[in-house]
């Protein structure tokens, strides 16, 4: 794949200590399999097993955040226009329904976290979102029905 993937250089820096942790990990892992081995028969030993999965899954990560790292472009480097919505803008609206505001960040895919209210840009309110400016109202197709916001603010993290 070859596609860049857009971060915040915060997450950027968290995946970096993320696959710095797991080169690490490896090491011990590979300790644990080798201690494992010396205990016998590994047709049942559990230690071993159980170190060889997790050999498998540290790898597995390793090699998915080594090529999203590699792929990855710092939002803030960007030249992204600020007037409308795009990927890394904080969009503050007001639901016209219940009149309450809330303010989401729109990101990639990889970086969404509704805890946080960062919105992936795939989704279909993120979709809906893009390129949207100040005062406009939207009227957002989602599976539960239809949300009616209008964009109060947007602006650069």
């Amino acid at each position: 794949m070859s596609d860049d993937i857009y971060l915040t250089r915060e997450f950027f820096h968290k995946l970096h200590d993320e696959f710095a942790q797991l080169k690490r990990d490896s090491l011990k892992i590979a300790k644990e399999i080798e201690a494992a081995r010396l205990q016998g028969d590994l047709s049942e030993n559990a230690e071993y097993d159980a170190a060889k999965e997790a050999q498998a899954y540290n790898a597995a990560r390793r090699a998915d955040l080594e090529d999203k790292l590699a792929r990855a472009k710092i939002i803030e480097d960007q030249d992204i226009p600020g007037d409308k919505i795009y990927i890394g803008a904080l969009a503050t609206l007001r639901d016209l329904d219940t009149e309450e505001e809330a303010t989401y960040m729109l990101v990639s895919p990889e970086e969404a976290s509704f805890e946080d209210n960062k919105i992936s840009i795939l989704s279909p309110i993120g979709k809906a979102l893009l390129g949207h400016g100040e005062g406009e109202k939207l009227a957002i197709k989602v599976p539960a029905g239809v949300l009616n916001y209008k964009v109060l603010k947007i602006r650069r993290p």
